[in-house]
């Protein structure tokens, strides 16, 4: 098992496909090109599922706290129809970075066995990093709670005193 990513540590570069908000209907970004601003990855188990429809729009309700002052994106093994799907029926402003390969989950480390009435199985922790203008990882959210997921991103992307 790997070292679990830690503050400071440089973050894993990725390269996925986003759709929604500026990306429109898919684009390939990478994290290289996103250097230069703050990046936020939220991972969220599933689509228009309950909890991650409550994060998602909360995210979508409060989005002008968050538009302009980092790169946001959802992420999730979900693919881009079914994001576009998710995008379509809740009005949100973001992206969503598609990882049907879970290459993105397991490089951050959020790719786990999780269980569910006593079912076990495996899927991705709702965890959130912020990732500083230069690649290091200056934020991380473990096992968010969807309704207090906004609350802790504003203290995380609050600039420091």
């Amino acid at each position: 098992m790997t070292k679990a990513l830690q503050t400071g540590d440089t973050a894993p570069a990725f390269t996925a496909t986003a759709v929604g908000g500026k990306y429109g209907d898919g684009e390939t970004v990478t994290l290289e090109r996103l250097l230069g601003h703050p990046v936020v990855l939220y991972f969220y188990p599933k689509d228009d599922t309950p909890g991650c429809t409550t994060q998602a729009c909360g995210l979508r309700d409060a989005w002008s706290d968050f538009d302009g002052r980092a790169e946001l994106f959802g992420v999730s093994v979900d693919s881009g129809e079914s994001h576009q799907k998710f995008i379509s029926k809740y009005q949100l402003p973001f992206p969503l970075l598609s990882d049907p390969e879970k290459k993105i989950v397991t490089d951050y480390g959020v790719w786990m066995e999780k269980k569910m009435y006593g079912k076990k199985y495996m899927g991705a922790e709702r965890t959130t990093f912020v990732i500083d203008a230069r690649g290091r990882i200056a934020a991380i959210l473990r096992k968010v709670k969807p309704e207090e997921h906004v609350g802790q991103l504003r203290a995380a992307l609050a600039p420091a005193k």
